[in-house]
């Protein structure tokens, strides 16, 4: 990292960067929130969504994350960077983002299911603003960005032990895990607001179409650290280095 660019400003920069898109998807899901309960047909889509996760449980809370967080980027990066020509790094990448995410998805339904069973399935003003404080505030800050951070370095380097070793110090979470945070903060807050404002069953659906695009915030994040990624490339960019 640059001397001149505080963790402060390396997260700004990261979510500046990525404005448009972050607005893009949180614009879709908006969009979609409003039309589940306007639209009749919407709504009555989304519930049957929702009834095929209920009657396959915890495959489709698996197989919906790796779609979202692997496999969805990975595509992206052969057709738009490799010119449809898939090689053996994505299936090496295959083989490290498919467990990580599905570990992932699996934890964050059962977040949701606990907020529920805590603050109760109602999307009542105060429950929703409970449920983003532990989900963005506790989950977030003690687990989520460190885990995902940690996993990308990990990748990054070689699997080497040194991020491991790395991670529970001070300096590294200020450096790292704060910055990512911010970048976190600005397109999961609206995210969170929007999601915790459907019913439960409905939830970690709509999570899984936003997962993609954190995945690719997250990629710029890490190769930012790695020094492969200017500080103010597009994220489409970071993709390159997958």
């Amino acid at each position: 990292m640059e001397k001149s660019r505080t963790p402060l400003t390396l997260g700004w920069e990261a979510a500046r960067a990525n404005a448009w898109p972050a607005l893009m998807i949180q614009a879709l899901m908006l969009a979609l929130l409003i039309a589940f309960y306007a639209s009749s047909s919407v709504s009555a889509a989304l519930w049957q969504l929702a009834e095929f996760k209920r009657r396959h449980g915890v495959l489709f809370v698996i197989l919906a994350a790796v779609a979202a967080g692997a496999v969805v980027p990975e595509l992206f990066l052969i057709l738009f960077f490799q010119r449809a020509r898939p090689t053996r790094r994505n299936l090496r990448n295959l083989l490290f983002t498919i467990p990580v995410w599905a570990f992932d998805g699996w934890l964050v339904d059962l977040l949701y299911r606990g907020e529920a069973a805590l603050l109760g399935d109602v999307a009542s003003v105060p429950v929703v603003l409970a449920k983003i404080g532990i989900d963005q505030f506790g989950y977030n800050v003690l687990f989520a960005a460190p885990f995902g951070v940690l996993t990308y370095e990990w990748k990054n380097s070689g699997l080497s032990l040194r991020p491991v070793r790395d991670l529970f110090t001070w300096r590294h979470y200020r450096d790292k895990i704060l910055p990512t945070l911010l970048a976190t903060w600005a397109v999961w807050i609206p995210l969170m607001a929007i999601i915790y404002s459907s019913p439960l069953a409905l939830q970690f659906p709509l999570f899984s179409l936003a997962l993609s695009f954190w995945v690719l915030l997250l990629t710029y994040m890490t190769n930012r650290f790695a020094g492969k990624i200017e500080a103010d490339a597009p994220l489409a960019l970071a993709t390159r280095e997958l």
